[in-house]
């Protein structure tokens, strides 16, 4: 077993605003911390990850095919593998939650 506390990892402003932390990975699934803050915005892309999620603090816009899904406090979110999606913080407190990738997303692009 192994045990990641988030204060062992380095948090990376991965764009503007975005803090990200990559934490535990094993053979099937990685989990990083988001913290996004009022009025900052992910941009779209996409990865070959499943990516399965959990906001636990503020409300999240995902922005998928046009389409615009808000994912408030309490609540979780799937992206299937390789599906364009953006966010955006448009609420006045940071959004706090943690990210699930499957397969694991142990070097993501952000950690560069």
């Amino acid at each position: 077993m192994e045990r990641v506390a988030i204060s062992d990892r380095e948090t990376v402003e991965a764009v503007d605003a975005v803090h990200l932390t990559q934490l535990a990975t094993g053979e099937r699934t990685s989990i990083q911390s988001f913290d996004i803050e009022p009025g900052a915005t992910v941009p779209e892309h996409s990865h070959p990850h499943e990516q399965t999620g959990f906001v636990y603090e503020g409300e999240l816009t995902f922005i998928v095919d046009g389409e615009e899904i808000t994912v408030g406090a309490g609540e979780s979110f799937t992206i299937p593998g390789e599906e364009p999606h953006a966010a955006e913080n448009r609420g006045d407190v940071a959004v706090r939650g943690v990210d699930i990738f499957a397969p694991p997303r142990p070097d993501p692009d952000w950690a560069e």
